[in-house]
């Protein structure tokens, strides 16, 4: 990731940004938008209860949960083969914006899967970018040109609440994914865009996204829903399990005229123990592989019996201290959960 005064870096080995650790222009930013914030928590304040209603009211459409996998271009051809070893057809695959000059790499990379695959593209932000729209037109034009044919889907942002990420407020998000929508709406109306992008249990985020005065339009809604800080699906925060949070999410997007009601959970898993650096999480959230399996499994049975996630996508297929498959020493070794994936993939 590029870097403005040293401050946006990114960790290759756990595959996100570092944290800032200037607290000072994190501070001298976030004042700017002080009064985003309040409006935030004071609209969470009558969604949340509304909401929180209206799960139990609302006739939100049943839907078959698709299950897919995040793959990478930095994680070399050995994915091919592994993704037709899991039988897998829905793929994930990230594109930086500080990377556009490799659309190419991108392109043969996504082709390498061969026919009967169905791509996704994850558009990942940079301060360059939300801080110049223009610029952010230009390559988005550049994206969707370049797969217009390769990809129906485009995922507008990512972990668009977390500062570490670029986002300094909903507003600068969704100027951001408006120019997008822009690009889309003039040249391209036959792509589908996602948003708003939101990492963990933080809906008043997503409220914000979702009531608002903005021209935008969520073909569908994605969320980062990940609960790997709570341990097990099925335990609580604030009273909320993952069916909990997903039944919730559902009734805020029911009650939106800002997208359809179809909601994809674009990035969930969870931290592996004795991975450092790889783990994106300190190792108080590790858990074994063993664990990962189980979890991982209840999960994706949790999300689809509640027949409100159009997709899920687990993230991602290679990775040490978080994916199906560790690739240290040069070395493929399938971990338990990409055997148990292929299992869940085969009953989907």
């Amino acid at each position: 990731m590029p870097k403005i005064n040293n401050i946006f870096k990114w960790d290759y080995y756990s595959d996100q940004p570092y944290i800032i650790t200037d607290k000072a222009f994190k501070k001298t930013q976030k004042k700017k938008y002080w009064l985003e914030y309040l409006q935030m928590g004071v609209l969470f304040m009558f969604v949340f209860p509304v909401s929180f209603l209206w799960q139990f009211l609302m006739r939100f459409p049943a839907t078959k949960m698709q299950v897919g996998i995040g793959v990478n271009l930095d994680k070399g051809e050995e994915q091919y083969a592994l993704v037709e070893e899991l039988g897998v057809r829905h793929l994930l695959i990230r594109i930086p914006l500080w990377e556009v000059d490799r659309i190419d790499e991108f392109v043969q990379f996504a082709k390498g899967f061969g026919e009967g695959k169905i791509i996704m593209i994850n558009v990942l932000q940079d301060r360059e970018h939300i801080e110049n729209l223009a610029l952010l037109e230009q390559n988005m034009q550049i994206i969707f040109d370049k797969f217009q044919t390769i990809a129906k889907e485009y995922q507008i942002g990512n972990a668009t609440n977390r500062s570490k990420w670029g986002f300094f407020s909903v507003s600068e998000y969704l100027s951001f994914y408006q120019t997008a929508q822009g690009v889309r709406d003039e040249y391209f109306p036959q792509l589908k865009l996602l948003g708003s992008s939101v990492i963990d249990f933080e809906y008043y985020y997503t409220a914000s996204a979702l009531f608002n005065f903005k021209q935008v339009k969520f073909d569908a809604l994605s969320s980062l829903l990940y609960v790997d800080r709570r341990g097990a699906p099925d335990n609580r925060q604030y009273g909320f399990n993952l069916k909990n949070k997903i039944n919730l999410l559902a009734a805020m997007l029911h009650l939106s005229t800002k997208s359809n009601n179809e909601i994809y959970i674009t990035e969930v898993n969870w931290p592996l123990k004795n991975t450092t650096p790889f783990a994106p999480t300190s190792e108080k959230e590790c858990v074994s592989e063993l664990e990962y399996e189980q979890h991982m499994q209840n999960y994706i049975n949790i999300a689809k019996k509640t027949q409100k996630i159009s997709r899920l996508y687990w993230h991602q297929l290679i990775a040490p201290g978080y994916g199906l498959v560790d690739d240290r020493d040069g070395k493929i070794r399938r971990m338990p959960a990409f055997y148990k994936f292929k299992q869940l993939i085969r009953q989907t």
